[in-house]
């Protein structure tokens, strides 16, 4: 089956997609600093099963639209794209499945519209409720005094831009690798910043591609954030306490259609949710199933393409 790009007009956003496939709607949503491309070993296996699978390009990535401001990278903005894009697709219904950034973006979707959506699969970042603390405060604490919180020090617009862009492919390089379950047990935090430093000097390299990210991989990457840039997707970063405030009338909600969770042994955003997945029974009332993967990473849908694949097809299963 051959693989179509189409842009859709979404909550005012131009979205582009990929997609593969006939039947019920699956919406892949990637993270950061990601693209559809991430999904590319789960279009086929979707589509093969049955299903229309549609990988879309999030707003402020690839040929999707990159609006300036800040707050256009509200989650509820984002939210608001996922939803409107089931209509923009000509279709009713979707079952969601997001990763890294995606993930929160496909759990707050289906916290806000659970009527449009029949199941919703998190990959690394597992749903939490909204709390009490604020998330800059919490940040904070997790890097203490003498440094800064990755998402602390993406805070501020230009800084992290300028560190990224003057070698992009080398960059990502570091921060793929780095995030994965390949550096682990030697691995430098690379979620941590000491004060005066920049992220990249946390940053280890593999003395060869694994087997997960080609050169070509690496390449298509380096590639589209060259041409679009990485201050929409930064933007993403610098909303989160406006994220907390948005959502104050979900205070401690559960999501209430069927779910799944799925992260690596060695993914910090699943190390760092532990107590939010000790809490699913309350969280999510109505979860198939959570599972930790072996020997993996942050980047699941790529170092553990047939484990992940596996997991989604059971899930969608059931719903």
């Amino acid at each position: 089956m051959t693989l179509i790009h189409r842009t859709i007009e979404a909550n005012g956003m131009r979205l582009h997609c990929v997609e593969q496939g006939e039947g019920p709607l699956v919406l892949l949503v990637h993270g950061f600093p990601e693209s559809w491309y991430s999904w590319r070993h789960q279009l086929p296996a979707i589509a093969e099963a049955g299903y229309r699978a549609v990988a879309l390009d999030v707003r402020g990535y690839g040929r999707s639209s990159k609006p300036h401001a800040v707050g256009e990278y509200s989650m509820l903005r984002l939210a608001g794209d996922v939803v409107h894009a089931v209509g923009a697709l000509g279709e009713s219904e979707a079952i969601l499945v997001g990763h890294d950034w995606g993930a929160p973006i496909v759990w707050n979707s289906a916290l806000v519209r659970p009527d449009l959506f029949r199941g919703v699969a998190g990959l690394s970042v597992p749903y939490s409720a909204r709390s009490g603390k604020r998330p800059s405060r919490v940040f904070s604490a997790i890097a203490g005094p003498d440094a800064e919180f990755y998402i602390e020090y993406f805070q501020e617009p230009g800084r992290a831009e300028a560190e990224i862009e003057k070698d992009v492919r080398q960059w990502l390089l570091g921060f793929y690798w780095g995030a994965s379950g390949g550096p682990v047990p030697n691995q430098p935090p690379i979620f941590r910043v000491p004060h005066g430093t920049e992220l990249r000097d946390t940053f280890v390299y593999p003395e060869t591609m694994p087997d997960w990210l080609s050169e070509e991989d690496l390449d298509f990457y380096t590639a589209e954030f060259e041409r679009s840039g990485f201050r929409g997707p930064l933007n993403r970063y610098r909303n989160v306490d406006l994220d907390w405030v948005d959502m104050t009338a979900f205070h401690q909600s559960p999501i209430v259609i069927p779910s799944m969770f799925l992260g690596g042994e060695f993914d910090g955003p699943t190390l760092w949710g532990a107590t939010a997945i000790e809490r699913f029974s309350e969280s999510l009332p109505q979860l198939r199933f959570s599972r930790i993967v072996p020997g993996v990473g942050h980047w699941i849908q790529q170092e553990a393409a047939e484990e992940t694949n596996a997991a989604l097809l059971e899930f969608f299963a059931t719903l």
